[in-house]
Parts: C-alpha cells; sequence; structure tokens
C-alpha cells in the first residue's frame, strides 16, 4: 500500500494583491479558535482570559489585542469569542497550545479550517467595503478594535476594523473564491 501525506493547501493559495488604493492579502497563517464560556461560569472564564491575554475581555461588537501582541480577542457575543492567532505554520497546535493554557474554564473549538482570512487595506479600502457591507463602517462609528458579524454579498462575514484603513474579514472557507472576487470587483469598482 503507498504511503500518504496530506499537506495543508492555503483556501486562496497565499494571495496577495495589490489594486494600488488598496490590496488584498490571505492571512493563510492565522489560527482561529472560539472560545465558548460555559454557562454560570462566565466570571471565571473572563478571568483565565484576562490572565492568559494579560488584558481585559472586550465587550460584544470589539476587539482586544493582548499584552504581548500575539493574538486578538474578538467578542461575538455574551458567551463567545474568537482568538485569532497571526503568523501560525502550524494552526492546529496554535490550537492545541491555547486549549492547554485555558484549561477547563473555558471551551475551545479549532476554526483554522472553517473561515477564510483577509486582510484588506489602503486609502481606498473603506470606499470598496461600503459598496458590499450593510452596517455602518464610518470611522467616527466603527473605530480601531470594532467587529461585527454581517453579510457581503450574501456571504456570512466577520469585519474587523484593525488598524487605520485597515480591516480583517473572516468568511466561510466553502465560498472563499466568491469571497475574494466580490472584494476585487467592488476595490476595481472604486478605482
Amino acid at each position: 500500500m503507498g504511503e500518504f501525506t496530506l499537506k495543508a493547501e492555503p483556501f486562496l493559495g497565499g494571495y496577495e494583491r495589490d489594486f494600488g488604493s488598496a490590496s488584498i492579502k490571505e492571512l493563510h497563517q492565522a489560527a482561529i479558535v472560539s472560545f465558548a464560556l460555559p454557562n454560570g461560569g462566565e466570571t471565571k472564564a473572563e478571568q483565565t482570559l484576562n490572565s492568559v491575554f494579560g488584558v481585559e475581555c472586550p465587550k460584544v461588537g470589539n476587539s482586544v489585542l493582548s499584552k504581548d501582541g500575539s493574538a486578538r480577542l474578538m467578542r461575538l457575543g455574551p458567551d463567545q469569542l474568537f482568538c485569532l492567532l497571526r503568523d501560525k505554520q502550524d494552526t492546529h497546535a496554535a490550537y492545541r497550545d491555547m486549549n492547554q493554557k485555558l484549561g477547563q474554564d473555558i471551551y475551545t473549538t479549532d476554526q483554522s479550517d472553517v473561515w477564510v482570512c483577509l486582510e484588506i487595506s489602503g486609502s481606498q479600502t473603506l470606499k470598496a467595503l461600503e459598496r458590499i457591507c450593510p452596517i455602518d463602517l464610518h470611522p467616527d462609528h466603527f473605530t480601531i478594535g470594532s467587529m461585527a458579524r454581517t453579510t457581503m454579498e450574501h456571504l456570512g462575514t466577520i469585519i474587523l476594523r484593525s488598524a487605520e484603513n485597515t480591516y480583517v474579514l473572516l468568511s466561510a472557507s466553502s465560498s472563499a473564491n466568491s469571497f475574494l472576487h466580490a472584494l476585487e470587483t467592488s476595490i476595481e469598482n472604486t478605482q
């Protein structure tokens, strides 16, 4: 019987493109871990997160970088967070490490293979996103660190404003090519 080796590949092949006034980059080495806070154990779970990451747990609709800058906690709901760990060669090892650090106080699930993670940045980024995103992304309202669940071109999306003119977008890996096409088209139509 032959020997087979499975090798993880980026959903979009490590896509990176500069359009001039905006660019898109696949963050294919991003590990995503879902944290569920146990019913009745939310306070203890938040204390564990504060201890492990060195920062206060964000409020729903916000995110915060860990003290060492290696992780971003994204608060999706009262009892759910995503942890985005960038530049991880082995996303499953990152999950196992996170699971070990958090112990029994928080339920964890590896989400790395479920979401395509794209970063869109540049001076025309907001203009391009406003064409396909139904929420108010004005910088006075959607400040750095803000995040939300929404849809873009009928595809479920989590949008995070990570810096000035920079957004991180998560969408289902099963429709990664369609999502990328929607972003490319919107950028091209705002040039």
